[in-house]
């Protein structure tokens, strides 16, 4: 299923779904990815017969690369452009990619992120809003490095990593822009594991295992841990404070700089 570029397949495996995010303009979250993904989401939920949940990347070394800087400069200029200012007193509505995220993290059905690759901004976020994260072993950045260009996680990002490692090493990691490879990503708790060999194979005998178990039992033990989930108006807070960089002049430059050099979103 695809549109404006972003690709997410539905694969079953018995009772496991597998959906495979990928975009052939370098593995970018962009406009299409964010329309096919609550049609997918209404697939897996739908069907009783799925009973686990598995998100991964379509491409050899990329889970999700981060959001198309491109898309977020093109809609950072319109907004300036039209004098929008935003402030926490007028929350932003919840676009459907957080929607989507609020309903992996509250399913009754258990969501894993097998990360086979570069994982960073959106993709990462998209990660933290599943139950578990595993990481293939290898040589990628995962983290969130939004401040790099003038900009803050705002996808649940600032909420999500913070209850997952605590507020000092969120502050430090997104603070600074750091990103980590999978051995230390695994060491600070941001994944659960760093696993040798194929990630996708990995993640789906612990899918599996899940499916084998009660859906009644694994969706109350869900509810209750997930009750110290990221509080609505924080969430909305973010993405508001998040809009309000993207129209700042700082954000704008260097959103361009690091377009107009195609260089890495944690050195524009």
């Amino acid at each position: 299923m695809s549109d404006q570029g972003g690709t997410i397949t539905l694969d079953r495996q018995g009772p496991v779904a597998i959906l495979r995010f990928g975009n052939p303009d370098a593995g970018y979250m962009d406009p299409g990815t964010e329309s096919a993904l609550p049609g997918m989401l209404d697939a897996v939920e739908d069907d009783p017969a799925i009973r686990a949940v598995v998100l991964t990347g379509a491409q050899d070394d990329v889970f999700i690369r981060h959001y198309d800087v491109k898309v977020l400069e093109k809609r950072s200029r319109k907004m300036a452009e039209r004098g929008l200012t935003f402030d926490t007193e007028r929350p932003v509505p919840e676009p459907a990619l957080h929607q989507c995220m609020r309903r992996i993290e509250t399913s009754a059905k258990p969501y894993i992120a097998a990360i086979n690759g570069t994982a960073m901004g959106g993709g990462f976020e998209l990660a933290l809003a599943c139950d578990m994260r595993f990481a293939q072993a290898g040589d990628y950045p995962i983290g969130l490095p939004e401040i790099r260009i003038g900009l803050l996680p705002g996808a649940g990002g600032t909420q999500r990593l913070t209850a997952l490692i605590g507020q000092a090493r969120a502050l430090e990691f997104m603070l600074l822009g750091r990103t980590f490879d999978p051995g230390r990503a695994a060491e600070l708790g941001m994944v659960n594991a760093c696993v040798d060999g194929p990630v996708l194979d990995h993640a789906l005998r612990i899918a599996e295992e899940l499916a084998a178990l009660s859906p009644r039992a694994l969706a109350q033990i869900k509810r209750l841990i997930r009750r110290a989930t990221p509080d609505p108006d924080a969430l909305a807070d973010e993405r508001t404070l998040f809009c309000d960089l993207m129209v700042s002049p700082e954000a704008l430059e260097l959103m361009g700089r690091m377009n107009s050099n195609d260089s890495d979103i944690r050195t524009p």
